[in-house]
């Protein structure tokens, strides 16, 4: 069978038995006690049993941290031993931290009952004694009970509830922390994913074009095509550039206090399908809407440029058709492009431009899809997007 180890007394609990230890033998020593040295009691039974309870109780004191429960019920029983003896002040004071301890380190249920017990005890040592006797002095030992056994009790049991208190912030605090720094953590995430749909939706359409522009004029031997395709592909490369120095401004310290540039509305969607006719795109747009909020204008815009880009890279040559309509407070656009005859796409892509058609589409809580369909001259590849107008309040903003 192992051996039971018990456990290690606190530092302060040793200091504690110690002192008061030595404070009744101090008291024992000078004679001193509860009871006078010519009590009828102390003649019959001496001056020496008083210092069994002492050393109970100082012993008990070393438990009153690490074992308080079995702490407060040795000490019960040694101070019910040295009532009977002369009576020392020391081990009462023991008894009093005894019974503190016990409710501010013991199990909650402990904590929740000794006050109550204590305050009954106090109160029958009150009422009972006066209606036994009829004196006033009867009313002492409630008084004394009420002294050694509730006043501690209930000191513990404020001071618990203090500490618990405490802690409870503390806990708080460090939760709101953490609450912080995981709004701060998806603020980033979120700002980097916009800057990121931002820079593929504003660059890649320019160098998309240059890619393609300037491979047909390395492949023509006609120098009027050949400076056209360089007329465009400078033109590209300018306004690329002019993007990606706005960005860039945005992005450094103090952009708070640049002019914000224009966000791009519905309205620019002619201009948006007379560009990708100038980069030799077959597009052509049929669009009916009314005002809408400034986040769906965006989207709206962002989803159509992308699939142009698209379309440019990758469709075959043919009619490429840009259908936008607001019905039943709904912004519903249909970009449709020839699908399939090539082998390769005409400048390379990252495959970031769906994921941030569908990102967009979502954080206005609206649908996106996009894939091959068979149409009547053929497959075409169609992009559809269903963006609401009403309930952008709920996490539409960009």
């Amino acid at each position: 069978m192992a051996a039971v180890r018990l456990p290690r007394p606190h530092r302060f609990d040793v200091w504690a038995a110690l002192g008061g230890l030595l404070g009744g033998l101090v008291l024992w020593g000078f004679g001193l006690g509860l009871r006078q040295s010519d009590d009828p009691m102390v003649q019959l039974a001496g001056r020496g049993p008083i210092l069994v309870p002492l050393v109970v109780m100082a012993g008990c004191e070393l438990l009153r941290r690490s074992a308080p429960r079995a702490g407060l019920g040795i000490g019960t029983l040694a101070l019910t031993a040295d009532l009977l003896t002369q009576g020392s002040i020391a081990t009462v004071v023991m008894y009093t931290d005894l019974m503190y301890a016990a409710v501010l380190y013991g199990p909650a249920s402990t904590a929740r009952r000794l006050p109550w017990v204590t305050g009954l005890l106090s109160l029958t040592g009150v009422l009972v004694p006066y209606a036994v006797w009829r004196e006033p002095e009867a009313l002492l030992i409630g008084v004394v009970t009420a002294g050694v056994a509730f006043a501690p009790a209930s000191t513990g049991l404020i001071v618990r509830n203090h500490r618990e208190a405490a802690d409870a912030a503390l806990l708080r605090a460090e939760q709101t922390a953490l609450l912080a720094e995981m709004d701060r953590t998806q603020a980033v995430t979120a700002e980097r994913a916009r800057m990121a749909r931002e820079l593929h939706d504003l660059v890649a359409n320019h160098l998309s074009a240059i890619a393609i522009h300037s491979t047909a004029a390395l492949s023509l031997e006609d120098e009027r095509t050949s400076r056209e395709a360089l007329s465009v592909i400078r033109e590209n490369s300018v306004q690329g550039l002019s993007e990606m120095r706005r960005l860039i401004g945005i992005l450094r310290d103090g952009a708070q206090d640049r002019e914000p540039a224009a966000t791009p509305t519905l309205d620019g969607l002619t201009a948006l399908v007379e560009g990708a006719r100038a980069n030799g795109l077959d597009a052509a747009l049929d669009a009916e809407h009314e005002a809408v909020p400034a986040p769906v204008e965006l989207a709206a815009y962002r989803i159509v440029q992308e699939s142009l880009t698209n379309a440019l890279k990758h469709g075959a040559p043919g009619r490429v058709t840009v259908w936008l309509r607001q019905q039943d407070g709904t912004l519903a656009l249909r970009v449709t492009s020839p699908y399939g005859g090539r082998d390769a796409p005409r400048a390379p892509g990252s495959g970031a431009g769906l994921v941030g058609m569908r990102e967009r589409a979502a954080l206005l809580h609206g649908t996106f899809d996009a894939g091959p369909q068979d149409g009547p001259d053929g497959k075409v590849w169609v992009v559809r997007a269903e963006l609401p107008v009403h309930d952008i309040d709920r996490g539409g903003n960009e």
